[in-house]
């Protein structure tokens, strides 16, 4: 009698994968997560440091890249040389809405400028349009003030609402700016992307698109010196990248900020790698007509992290950026 080796094989495939399931091991690969970035990289050195783990990161797949407030055409530049210098030239990059009221200086000004100049692409159109190739799929990431959201909403509101959520840097809560965790919390504070365009954060928070946010309350994580000194001198692609663009932070004058980053922009894209790092507490925000974002009662519009476990996050941060 012939022996059917069909019937065991079946049997150890059924008893494998069932033992994967029952210790968590995934039996294939998720797919990644589809983002659009809208960032205004270049005045701050976060928004780089968010990029440069979006790079990293092969969970994450970039649809696009959108520059938003002040010089877009600029930071657009900017986004080029990243992508070209780490080898990422097919990332789609648009220019945002150009703004005239930006009381930040452009820090990183030197190193986009040795950026090529695209064709300019409107980043609202851009946007919209990814979002009618796949609705329900693309998580918009807003790392910057919220201009370009507002502009996509009042353009279509209706394809707007077909994102898959809308992840974001922003707001102060319930504590806001602190130069250090060893001095008692301030009083929430009007966030710098909010005030900046109180109106487009008004029509993104009535919107009806799930939000997740992260307001200072949680994002004001410090890359101190062991840290940066790794990260600076490791020598790859990305880090040489940071290097120059965290040198020519430092070099601006800023009376206000030291040697010492705070990592607002990356606690985002960390959260999208590994949910642990911050614990969401659903709550109803209301922006009000000064650019504070307020606690009301009432049915919630944004899952908040109001705390974030920064060893959690430093343990996802540094292996990524420390690869080759």
């Amino acid at each position: 009698m012939a022996y059917n080796l069909a019937r065991p094989l079946r049997g150890l495939l059924t008893v494998l994968a069932l033992s994967c399931a029952m210790l968590g091991v995934p039996t294939q690969a998720a797919a990644p997560q589809k983002v659009i970035v809208d960032m205004d990289i270049g005045d701050d050195i976060d928004d780089a440091f968010a990029l440069g783990l979006l790079l990293q990161s092969p969970e994450i797949e970039i649809v696009g890249i959108t520059t938003a407030w002040g010089d877009t055409a600029l930071r657009a530049q900017l986004v080029e040389r990243i992508l070209r210098e780490t080898g990422h030239s097919q990332i789609p990059v648009a220019q945002g809405v150009r703004t005239t009221n930006n009381p930040q200086p452009f820090t990183q000004a030197r190193y986009a400028q040795r950026g090529k100049v695209l064709p300019p692409v409107d980043a609202i159109g851009f946007m919209l349009d990814q979002i009618k190739r796949q609705p329900g799929q693309i998580t918009l990431v807003a790392l910057g003030p919220l201009t370009n959201i507002g502009a996509a909403i009042d353009r279509d509101a209706a394809t707007f609402g077909k994102l898959k959520q809308v992840v974001m840097m922003g707001g102060s809560v319930r504590s806001g700016y602190r130069k250090s965790q060893y001095v008692p919390s301030r009083p929430a504070d009007k966030e710098y992307n909010i005030v900046s365009d109180i109106a487009g954060a008004q029509k993104l928070f009535t919107a009806g698109v799930p939000i997740v946010m992260m307001p200072v309350d949680s994002t004001q994580i410090r890359l101190d010196e062991v840290e940066r000194n790794a990260l600076l001198g490791h020598g790859s692609a990305i880090t040489d990248q940071l290097a120059l663009l965290y040198h020519q932070w430092i070099d601006a004058y800023q009376p206000w900020s030291s040697n010492m980053p705070s990592l607002f922009d990356v606690v985002p894209v960390a959260w999208m790698l590994d949910p642990a790092v911050c614990h969401l507490t659903p709550l109803r925000i209301v922006v009000d007509k000064d650019g504070y974002t307020r606690e009301q009662a009432g049915k919630p519009n944004a899952q908040v992290c109001l705390t974030s476990d920064q060893k959690r996050f430093f343990d996802i941060f540094m292996p990524r950026l420390l690869k080759y």
